[in-house]
């Protein structure tokens, strides 16, 4: 199986102009072999999240969040739609989350001083689950807290068409810096071609996340990613789309959040019309009603040039 493997995973921007790592078939699978987003800085909790400390944030924006590819797709040419298919991803034995001053909605708080007067990284231990592998493991927040490991890819993408975007800040209809917790394991993820070859990147891999990734970091790990494509052409995608086992989700960035709500839920209402014979009216008055209908806010935190990420989600059984 080809593979990329960690040490080369540490690109920071998606840029059509790249020569390819890897050159797949649609239907062949792969492995990505991703850092997390402090490409391995954060290791205990002795190790703060000060700026002059981390390599790369001597630069603007900081090299962090650290992404593989590009992957060369044999046969996707501009105006195709790359679907993703996520066989597997299976994360590092620890994660993290790192907060302090101006990080955060909280970085310059008075009211509770000890978020923004002080560095704390906090390290979560993983352990195996009945699999005796952490595919089913859990995530241990302290000694009274846990939760199963669910994890999820942070970033990715296509190359954007004519911009050269960071890992850590780039966001678009091609994909980019997202963080939604449903770019997971059995979903399958439309993301619009721009290039020959689709030039896809991915890195930036949770363990776990709660709705908005509130302090602006969630639990950051190392995994590895297996997945495969399919092309299908001559279609394209207007925005990043995926479909559940049991749902389709729509997907938007902008600010402010109501923006990307809005737009979300007109992406969702334009799929219901082009590919599920809903007439313009039922669409609108679907959303509306249907007490299954779900906007779910993925990211609103304050770094860099992030948007805020909402999906609009219906059951297919309402198809």
């Amino acid at each position: 199986m080809q593979r990329i493997l960690r040490d080369q995973a540490r690109k920071f921007a998606l840029d059509g102009r790249e020569e390819p790592q890897l050159r797949v078939q649609p239907g062949e699978s792969f492995e990505i072999e991703t850092w997390d987003a402090s490409s391995g800085f954060f290791k205990t909790e002795a190790d703060k999240a000060i700026p002059g400390n981390r390599p790369g944030f001597d630069r603007t924006p900081a090299m962090a969040n650290p992404v593989g590819g590009p992957v060369f797709v044999e046969g996707a040419e501009r105006g195709d739609t790359l679907v993703v298919h996520i066989e597997d991803i299976l994360v590092a034995d620890y994660s993290w989350v790192a907060i302090g001053p101006k990080r955060g909605p909280l970085g310059e708080s008075t009211r509770w001083p000890e978020l923004s007067g002080e560095y704390t990284t906090k390290i979560f231990r993983h352990t195996p689950g009945p699999s005796g592998t952490l595919r089913d493991g859990t995530v241990h927040f302290s000694d009274r807290i846990s939760w199963p490991i669910t994890p999820f890819i942070g970033t990715l993408g296509t190359a954007p068409d004519r911009e050269v975007c960071t890992s850590i800040d780039g966001q678009g209809e091609w994909g980019g810096n997202l963080d939604i917790r449903d770019v997971t394991v059995g979903n399958k993820i439309f993301l619009p071609v721009h290039h020959a070859g689709a030039k896809f990147y991915l890195g930036d891999v949770h363990a776990s996340q709660g709705d908005t990734e509130f302090t602006g970091t969630a639990a950051e790990t190392c995994s590895t990613v297996r997945l495969r494509f399919e092309v299908l052409k001559g279609k394209k995608t207007p925005w990043m789309r995926i479909e559940k086992p049991d749902a389709l989700i729509a997907i938007h960035a902008a600010k402010p959040l109501e923006e990307a709500v809005k737009t979300a839920t007109f992406h969702l209402m334009d799929w219901l019309i082009r590919e599920h014979n809903f007439t313009p009216t039922d669409a609108y008055c679907l959303v509306s009603t249907c007490p299954d209908f779900r906007i779910n806010v993925y990211q609103m935190c304050n770094i860099g040039k992030l948007a805020y990420v909402a999906g609009a989600e219906i059951p297919k059984k309402y198809l």
